[in-house]
């Protein structure tokens, strides 16, 4: 029985609707089709998994994360083996990896000369409105103006704008303490890139886009990046994080630190938040590495899309503003859910 049970499983295809209403088709693998499986750390990847999954409420990963807690570092892999099954969802579009990091900004909680650019606690009314005032309209009126919004002010307006985009960061201070900002909600607006307007326009070309390159433009050009700046009306407030340790990296969707390199960001109308997903990342540096969902972001849409998260830091930033590669992502699922995913004639 269990024999015609995983050949079935190693064949069973089936096509849904996800949440967000996009077909998609989902195929059972076999971890032998995992490129690199055997060699990874799974130890490194169930202590992430752990971190996670006690906040999961359905009784499928209720039961794994208890079984979990069993298992030693050197036999996880085993665990991952026995419990799971890999699954790869395809809604039609073509895989692709990019990074995201926690940025560090220079600021002070009190305004200066120096530090004139405020990061803002979210209006009741803008939690209230759905969609409110845009980025223009919220930086260039006096809505936000004598109401103890600010959390704290920075040196650089371009650094803001990224922070907004990657959600979460750190602020040294100038006593050379900092203190954690965190996603607090967003105005409503959708999200439009000023990479692409700069492509669009003419300014950059699609295999020069960066962060680092559009930090560069915008600095170049005060005026004219301004403007570009309201090119995105999308507009991101925060709240202070204090429980975090300095040592752990920011809180994700799930509200709890994400992980160095082992965590992503995922579309959860396709792959569960605190699932692990095998990652098979191309391009000039391929990585293979049993990572888990533990967030989500604005721009992370399809079945093939995720965001690696790459620590803390400058030096953590280039190298996730680097990251634009293809490849595949497998989602692992718990048995009993890979079993019902076999087609009906089965």
């Amino acid at each position: 029985m269990i024999a015609t049970l995983r050949s079935l499983l190693l064949v069973g295809v089936m096509t849904t609707a996800s949440a967000a209403g996009a077909e998609a088709t989902r195929s059972i693998l076999s971890f032998d089709d995992l490129q690199g499986w055997a060699d990874d750390d799974h130890g490194a990847a169930l202590s992430v998994f752990l971190n996670t999954c006690g906040d999961l409420v359905d009784p499928d990963w209720r039961a794994l994360c208890a079984a979990a807690k069993t298992y030693e570092p050197d036999a996880a892999r085993a665990f991952f083996e026995l419990f799971f099954r890999p699954v790869l969802v395809e809604d039609g579009k073509d895989a692709l990896f990019t990074g995201y990091f926690e940025p560090e900004l220079d600021g002070s909680r009190t305004r200066s000369d120096q530090f004139r650019y405020p990061i803002y606690k979210m209006p009741p009314e803008a939690r209230e409105a759905g969609q409110w005032l845009s980025r223009r309209d919220i930086l260039s009126g006096d809505v936000m103006q004598g109401r103890g919004l600010e959390i704290a002010w920075v040196d650089d307006p371009v650094e803001l704008f990224f922070l907004q985009i990657q959600g979460s960061g750190r602020v040294r201070l100038p006593n050379g303490k900092a203190l954690r900002v965190g996603y607090g909600g967003a105005n409503g607006h959708p999200y439009r890139s000023i990479g692409v307007e700069l492509v669009r326009s003419g300014v950059l070309g699609a295999h020069e886009v960066s962060a680092q390159m559009i930090r560069a433009w915008v600095r170049k050009n005060p005026e004219a990046g301004a403007e570009l700046l309201f090119h995105n009306p999308s507009y991101v407030f925060f709240r202070e994080v204090s429980r975090v340790a300095p040592e752990l990296g920011p809180l994700g969707a799930m509200n709890r630190s994400v992980t160095t390199m082992r965590s992503i960001a995922a579309d959860p109308a396709y792959t569960p938040l605190g699932a692990p997903v095998w990652v098979e990342k191309d391009g000039k540096t391929p990585l293979r590495r049993l990572m888990i969902a533990q967030d989500t972001g604005s721009a992370i849409k399809g079945a093939q899309r995720a965001d690696i998260f790459f620590g803390t830091g400058d030096k953590a930033g280039q190298a996730a503003g680097r990251l634009k590669d293809p490849g595949r992502m497998i989602v692992l699922l718990p048995i009993q859910r890979a079993y019902a995913l076999l087609p009906d004639e089965f």
